[in-house]
C-alpha cells in the first residue's frame, strides 16, 4: 500500500465506538468491558480480536487506547522475533497504555513466554549473560492493556488465548452495514455517491468494509475521469467491469483460481500447491486470500482429498456442470 493510500485508509477509520458502523454484538460487550474498567479506575481487561482481514480490528484497537484516553502502542507479531525485542517494548510502557499486537499469533516462542508473565504479573524477566554465568534481572512493567488481533485464532497456544479476558471475532458485514460504511467514507472523501451506486458496491465487497472502502475510491477514480463525477448504479457497474470485480465481488485472481480447476483439472479434486503453480500464485496466497471467500460462497469445497469446484462454480464460469457436480451445501456438510 503506498503511503497516499495508507493516508486515505487512515483519514476513514473511525474515532470511537459510536462512528464504528457493524459487529453490533462486539461494539456492545466491548462498551461494557471499557466502563467498567474506568468506573473502577483500573486498566481493562486484555483483548484478543480475531476474524479475516479488513473487517476492522485495527480501527477498534485505536478506539479502545481513545476511549481510555491513553497512547497505543503498536507493533506485529512476526517483528517480535526475540523476547528483548519484546522486553524493550514493555519497559518503555506507562500506565494504563494499550499494546496492539496485529497477527499476534506469529510471534516468536521466546517473546510469547515472556508475555504470559507480562500479560499476568506486569513482570517481565530479563536474562543477562549465557551459561553457568547468566542471571535473571526481574523488571516491573506499568499496567497495560494488551489487544491482540489474529486472522487465524486456532494457531494461538492454549496458553496465549487463554490469558485475554475479553475475546471477539469479527464477522463479515452484511450488505446494509457496508452500504452505511461507504455513505460514510464518501462523506469524508467529498464522492457525490448515490444510494444506488452504494448497494451496487456493497454487493461486490465481499462482506469487507476495508474492500469497500477500495472499491469505492477506484469507483470515484472512473467516475472523475470517465463521467461526471457522481458514483450512481450504472457508473459503479462500469468502472468495477474496469477492475474485474465481477457482480459477486470475485476479482481476477478469484476467477483464476475457478478457472484453472475447472478448465485444466476438471473441477478437481487438485492440491493447492498445484492449483497454485496454475494461477502462477504462492500456495499461501491461494489459501489465505482466495479460499475463504470462494468456499463461503459455496464455489470451492476443501476435501481430505483437495479441492473441488461445486456446481455454482461452473454456473459462475458459464459453464454447464458435470453430473456428479456437488453442490456447495451438501459439500460443505460431507467434508466441514
Amino acid at each position: 500500500m503506498v503511503a497516499e493510500d495508507r493516508d486515505v485508509e487512515s483519514s476513514l477509520r473511525p474515532k470511537d465506538l459510536s462512528e464504528f458502523i457493524g459487529q453490533h454484538r462486539v461494539r456492545e460487550q466491548l462498551q461494557l468491558v471499557l466502563t467498567g474498567a474506568q468506573r473502577r479506575g483500573t486498566p481493562p481487561d486484555h483483548v484478543l480480536l480475531s476474524g479475516p482481514p479488513g473487517l476492522g480490528k485495527t480501527s477498534l484497537a485505536m478506539i479502545i487506547a481513545a476511549e481510555l484516553g491513553t497512547a497505543l502502542r503498536l507493533t506485529s507479531g512476526p517483528a517480535l522475533e526475540r523476547a528483548g525485542d519484546l522486553a524493550a517494548m514493555l519497559s518503555n510502557l506507562v500506565e494504563g497504555d494499550v499494546l496492539f499486537i496485529d497477527e499476534i499469533h506469529r510471534i516468536a516462542r521466546p517473546a510469547e513466554e515472556m508475555l504470559y508473565l507480562a500479560m499476568e504479573d506486569f513482570r517481565v524477566d530479563v536474562v543477562v549473560g549465557k551459561g553457568p554465568g547468566a542471571t535473571s534481572i526481574p523488571l516491573e512493567v506499568a499496567p497495560f492493556t494488551l489487544v491482540g488481533a489474529t486472522t487465524r485464532s486456532g494457531a494461538l497456544t492454549g496458553p496465549l488465548r487463554d490469558r485475554f479476558g475479553f475475546t471477539a471475532h469479527m464477522e463479515f458485514y452484511e450488505p446494509a452495514d457496508l452500504q452505511l460504511v461507504l455513505a460514510r467514507s464518501a462523506r469524508i472523501l467529498g464522492v457525490d455517491l448515490r444510494p444506488e451506486g452504494a448497494v451496487e458496491i456493497a454487493g461486490r465487497s465481499r462482506g469487507t468494509p476495508r474492500i469497500a472502502n477500495r472499491l469505492l475510491r477506484r469507483v470515484r477514480d472512473f467516475a472523475e475521469v470517465r463521467g461526471n463525477g457522481t458514483v450512481d448504479r450504472s457508473t459503479a457497474r462500469a468502472a468495477l467491469a474496469v477492475y474485474d470485480v465481477d457482480e459477486l465481488g470475485l476479482d481476477r485472481l478469484d476467477k483464476a483460481v475457478l478457472g484453472a480447476l475447472v478448465r485444466s483439472f476438471g473441477g478437481g479434486p487438485v492440491g493447492v500447491s498445484t492449483l497454485a503453480v496454475a494461477v502462477g500464485e504462492e500456495p499461501a496466497t491461494v489459501e489465505e486470500v482466495c479460499e475463504p471467500f470462494l468456499v463461503r460462497a459455496g464455489m470451492l469445497a476443501r476435501t481430505p482429498r483437495g479441492r473441488v469446484a461445486t456446481a455454482a462454480a461452473w454456473t459462475h464460469l458459464g459453464l454447464v456442470p458435470p453430473p456428479d457436480a456437488v453442490t456447495g451445501a451438501g459439500q460443505a456438510v460431507l467434508f466441514d
